[in-house]
């Protein structure tokens, strides 16, 4: 099946898994984004698309919780705690910084 028929999310997934610096990138546009109207939804799809192309289940185990628990934090209703997030990032092998704007 071509790129073209298949749905967004597994196409970002699959470029994610290609090549695993443009998580970086991608978390970096969706942080600059986070303020504006569906920012805080579009980060945690971003944050879920980074952790389904490394294996949710792994990333899960590394963050130290349920893979349940990471689907439902990481959902457009999810709501996870700073602890939770700096877990994910951690677990897959990023970190949050800070920059003045």
């Amino acid at each position: 099946m071509n790129r073209s028929s298949r749905p967004h999310d597994e196409i970002v997934v699959e470029l994610l898994r290609e090549d695993p610096e443009l998580a970086d990138a991608y978390l970096a546009a969706a942080l600059d984004e986070v303020s504006l109207d569906g920012g805080r939804q579009a980060l945690l799809a971003t944050l879920r698309q980074v952790a389904e192309a490394q294996g949710m289940a792994l990333v899960a185990q590394r963050a130290g919780i349920p893979r349940e628990s990471l689907y439902r934090a990481l959902s457009p209703a999810g709501n996870p705690t700073i602890k939770t997030l700096l877990a994910v990032l951690e677990a897959a092998g990023l970190k949050l910084t800070i920059q003045r704007v």
